[in-house]
């Protein structure tokens, strides 16, 4: 029945990283093609970070997690996407998937090009576009001046940035400037803040698109404060840097875990899966986006 009442909404996109937003597109996977999400492309860690350092392109952990998280389970096409190998020579903590979409990236023109083979080997309808198909790093100001450079050095900050840029300002891909630009529904997924929302809307194209957007925009807040510097940042803060670049008051409601509750634009709602520790529950979530979309009813 929840499901149905996203029937009015012909155009949903969604917005982050790869474990928050892989999370809210399987959940809202029943949409098909209706769906779209747009992924960050600046991790420089783990088998994404030695894949960037030796082919200067694009992190595909992010865009490999949401693939992994829509494909249809179990199949051999999914296990062989999600299997890390276990050596002792150089393929050591590579995931299989990463190098399969750094291959394909070698034989495609686009990345994008990578993406929709995969897409298509999985069974996937939902539409994955990441933010740019050019390479870029996070870039972060601490209050001393200093400058932070890379995912991995701005979550292990020590106090939270006073500005983010990305490094070297790239262009968005044009086909999600385009599904910004037709959306009904607009999510900015949980996960990583600052090192996984933050990245997409610091390139001008996708921020000055959600902003002219006739869209909804619901702002989904984590689980539990993160293992990072992000984790200092308040509610209010966290919406504060989305509409400094998205346009003040652009955000319409906020969901958030807790007893049913709503106080404004905030939205409470039990949304932690009993079974999966740190994981939204993706009926929960449903069930709550629906109770959040219905204009001043109060989340049962």
């Amino acid at each position: 029945m929840q499901r149905q009442l996203f029937s009015q909404y012909q155009q949903v996109v969604a917005i982050g990283g790869g474990h928050g937003l892989g999370r809210v597109l399987s959940s809202l996977a029943f949409l098909g093609d209706r769906l779209t999400g747009i992924v960050a492309t600046t991790d420089n860690g783990g088998s994404t970070g030695r894949l960037r350092n030796s082919n200067d392109c694009i992190a595909w952990g992010d865009l490999r997690n949401c693939l992994s998280q829509l494909a249809h389970k179990p199949s051999v096409g999914s296990l062989l996407f999600e299997y890390r190998f276990d050596s002792q020579d150089e393929l050591n903590g590579h995931n299989l998937g990463n190098l399969i979409l750094a291959a394909l990236d070698q034989l495609c023109v686009r990345p994008l090009e990578a993406i929709n083979l995969i897409r298509g080997l999985l069974k996937i309808d939902t539409r994955l576009y990441p933010m740019s198909e050019h390479p870029t790093h996070l870039l972060a100001l601490d209050a001393s001046g200093s400058k932070v450079f890379g995912e991995l050095e701005v979550d292990s900050m020590a106090e939270r940035p006073v500005a983010m840029n990305l490094e070297p300002m790239v262009k968005a891909t044009e086909e999600a400037i385009a599904a910004l630009n037709v959306a009904e529904l607009i999510i900015l997924s949980p996960g990583s803040f600052l090192t996984s929302l933050m990245p997409p809307l610091l390139l001008p194209e996708l921020a000055t698109a959600i902003k002219y957007s006739q869209a909804r925009v619901v702002f989904i807040d984590n689980l539990k404060p993160e293992a990072s510097v992000a984790g200092e940042l308040s509610l209010e803060a966290k919406l504060n840097w989305c509409q400094q670049l998205i346009g003040a008051g652009r955000i319409d409601a906020v969901l958030c875990h807790g007893q049913p509750y709503q106080d404004g634009l905030i939205y409470r709602s039990p949304l932690a899966d009993p079974l999966q520790s740190g994981c939204h529950d993706r009926d929960a979530l449903v069930n709550a986006l629906v109770q959040t979309l219905q204009p001043k009813k109060l989340i049962a």
